[in-house]
């Protein structure tokens, strides 16, 4: 299974930050598997951010909750995330990740990674 982030790069404070991870050689749908996105600000350990599952239930980082929306694209096989109200404490490496459980910020933890993305707040 490979999975290939993509996004803006660069995003304005308070702006709304985009994101999609699309995915080959598996389906967003595969039976118990959940897609997560993960990520890792400068200097500091990965986070976990937000899931979708293969029934399409979602979950939520309670610190990013209020401000995070995850949702699948079943027809093009992608995981977006969608991050409202950006700061620069928003900025870091997002990963989209699969495996079996969510909800931990531990590579070894999922069985596929994509390379990631830099996302960069700032004016």
């Amino acid at each position: 299974v490979q999975l290939q982030e993509s996004g803006p790069g660069l995003v304005k404070p308070s702006q709304t930050l985009s994101l999609t991870c699309t995915v080959s050689g598996g389906s967003v749908t595969d039976n118990y598997y959940y897609w997560s996105w993960i990520r890792q600000p400068p200097g500091k350990g990965l986070e976990w951010v937000a899931a979708v599952g293969y029934s399409g239930k979602t979950y939520y980082s309670p610190s990013l909750n209020k401000r995070t929306t995850v949702s699948r694209d079943t027809s093009n096989n992608q995981i977006t995330l969608q991050l409202t109200s950006v700061t620069p404490e928003d900025t870091a490496v997002y990963f989209c990740a699969r495996g079996r459980p969510y909800g931990s910020p531990s590579r070894d933890d999922y069985d596929d990674w994509g390379q990631g993305t830099q996302v960069t707040v700032s004016s």
